[in-house]
């Protein structure tokens, strides 16, 4: 199956906004990536609106169009009357021509196909079968009732959309010539391609590009003379709110007529479609109608300007003018049957929703927040959702929070070290037994209460004031008597100060002690070095008297012996 709309997996930051604001909750979450599930979506366009990191991709089909053009064959253009706001002009002759420099044969507006549209909904409405009567014009809504509200079909005007009734008008008058849509909506694409009568559909966002490409500048076309006042029709008052019911001329007697616009209020129409009656309902899923649609050229917030100027262009046709009904060709049914549409899933069992909800700590209907932090409305939708594999477990940020708290709680409370932190005003925000222990405090609580009052708190502040950590800084604890080693770790994100003491407390005594040994060892060992040298130098004097007395008497032997010797000659 195409996908019309995709997510940029890199950018997409795993934070639900696209689900929360998906109406019919057609998004998956696969490995913390946000993905399409294109049976489920009807192409309303939301996600792309709300993405805060614009990670939604829309589908082009600028090189299939250009294919057209080039083919040398008859591309005709239908447009939506919605371009009046988008590209800020007054007229439709510019885009005419700006659409003819491209290569298109001609250009018409999708309003031709609007009014008899308008025409067939008369002709139902009078035969008062319709105990309501919710209009066809967009396509989303088309969808949302086929795939999620089949209790509302019956009630669905059973007539084509004024862009497939275009194509088949133009194709009706030109049988060989192929038909481009080019509006603000992104589920024409899928329509168009599902219809087998329009062959290419281009966003207002992907004309612009054409444009630029070719150096069209709308603004200056529309400074050449044109052919004066456009034709009288009311229809182009489709894309505003109420535009659909003000393009009636009259209004047919027996129904309340009322619009709503926004997915949020389709819904709500839709959910209690059959406690109403006599109702005439104009349902748009942008909220504005179809002037905001998910790839119209408006700035935001520029909603009701643009309602303001398509009020205007219609207007200026109309005023002192009788409307007229635009003839469907002969042959051209606009008549089109609207089936109920199944998504591929399946229903979990009770005993599984229950398993998947205890595998988030639900285990009674109290522990079910519904606070719709993981996208969907409900814990129990949720678990739907994650029974067939469009969403994950830890979707649940309370969930995951709770676990995440309690992780670190114990992780904190049963380290073998002391931890403390502190935020930037040196208030406590969590500490451990084992720091108390080391610090000496004996108060039960002391969270929130300044550091200030338990300790001294000096190498946090550096920490803070420099910007850097601290590593390993050995510090004696007055009241405690301990020696620690404290590291200091700035988490300037989190605006927190992370201490860990570590209790050296036996290592520095048992460092004493060894210092003491060695200090009284060298003591000693100097003592007998003393004693050895008194030792040997006594033993020297004895020996240097010794030798000194025999010296003599062998020298006196030597001399007797020698005088002896001279005697004997």
């Amino acid at each position: 199956m195409l996908n019309y709309l995709e997510f940029k997996n890199a950018e997409c930051k795993d934070c639900y906004k696209c689900l929360r604001e998906c109406p019919v909750k057609a998004i998956e979450v696969i490995n913390h990536q946000a993905q399409i599930i294109a049976e489920r979506c009807i192409l309303c366009g939301k996600c792309t609106e709300v993405c805060p990191q614009n990670a939604k991709r829309v589908h082009t089909e600028i090189n299939e169009v250009k294919a057209l053009l080039a083919s040398g064959g008859t591309v005709l253009a239908s447009v939506a009357p919605s371009f009046v706001s988008s590209f800020e002009i007054d007229d439709f002759l510019p885009m005419k021509l700006a659409l003819g420099r491209l290569g298109f044969a001609d250009a018409e507006e999708t309003a031709v196909g609007a009014n008899a549209v308008t025409g067939e909904y008369e002709k139902l409405l009078k035969t008062g079968k319709y105990k309501n009567f919710i209009t066809s014009a967009c396509p989303a809504v088309n969808r949302m009732i086929q795939l999620y509200y089949p209790a509302a079909l019956k009630y669905l005007a059973p007539v084509d959309s004024p862009m497939i009734a275009h194509a088949k008008m133009l194709k009706s008058l030109h049988p060989d010539a192929k038909v481009v849509f080019i509006g603000p909506c992104i589920a024409k694409k899928r329509e168009g391609r599902e219809s087998g009568v329009v062959d290419g559909v281009l966003t207002f966002e992907d004309l612009k590009n054409l444009l630029e490409e070719n150096n069209i500048d709308l603004k200056t076309v529309s400074r050449l003379p044109h052919g004066g006042e456009g034709e009288v029709n009311r229809a182009k008052y489709y894309p505003i709110s109420r535009g659909i019911i003000k393009s009636f001329d009259k209004y047919v007697d027996g129904y309340e007529y009322v619009a709503g616009d926004g997915a949020d209020k389709c819904r709500e129409v839709l959910e209690n479609i059959d406690s109403l009656s006599g109702m005439f309902l104009e349902l748009n899923s942008c909220e504005y109608a179809c002037v905001n649609g998910p790839c119209s050229l408006i700035h935001k917030g520029s909603a009701v300007k643009a309602n303001a100027a398509i009020r205007k262009y219609t207007n200026k046709d109309i005023e002192n003018k009788i409307s007229g009904k635009i003839k469907v060709p002969e042959g051209v049914t606009l008549a089109h049957e609207y089936k109920r549409m199944r998504p591929d899933e399946r229903i979990p069992s009770e005993r599984e929703i229950a398993e998947i909800l205890a595998r988030t700590g639900k285990v009674k209907k109290s522990d079910e927040l519904n606070c719709g932090a993981c996208g969907y409305n409900s814990c129990r939708e949720k678990a739907w959702a994650v029974a067939n594999g469009y969403a994950e477990i830890e979707m649940c940020l309370p969930y995951m929070r709770e676990k995440a708290e309690s992780m670190s709680y114990e992780i904190i409370q049963n380290s073998p070290n002391g931890i403390v932190l502190l935020d930037n005003d040196m208030t406590i925000t969590e500490i451990n037994l084992k720091a108390k222990e080391i610090l000496g405090i004996t108060e039960k609580d002391v969270k929130g209460r300044a550091a200030f009052d338990f300790m001294n708190p000096t190498e946090f502040v550096l920490a803070l004031d420099e910007g850097k950590d601290v590593h390993n800084k050995k510090i004696k604890i007055e009241k405690t008597g301990k020696t620690i080693e404290l590291s200091v770790i700035l988490l300037a994100k989190q605006k927190v100060l992370f201490g860990v003491m570590k209790d050296i407390t036996e290592e520095a005594d048992y460092d004493e002690k060894l210092n003491a040994v060695k200090m009284e060892t060298l003591t000693t060992t100097d003592e007998v070095i003393k004693k050895q040298m008194r030792v040997a130098q006594e033993i020297a004097s004895l020996l240097g008297e010794t030798t000194a007395e025999t010296k003599v008497a062998l020298l006196k032997l030597k001399k007797t012996l020698a005088g002896e010797g001279e005697k004997d000659k």
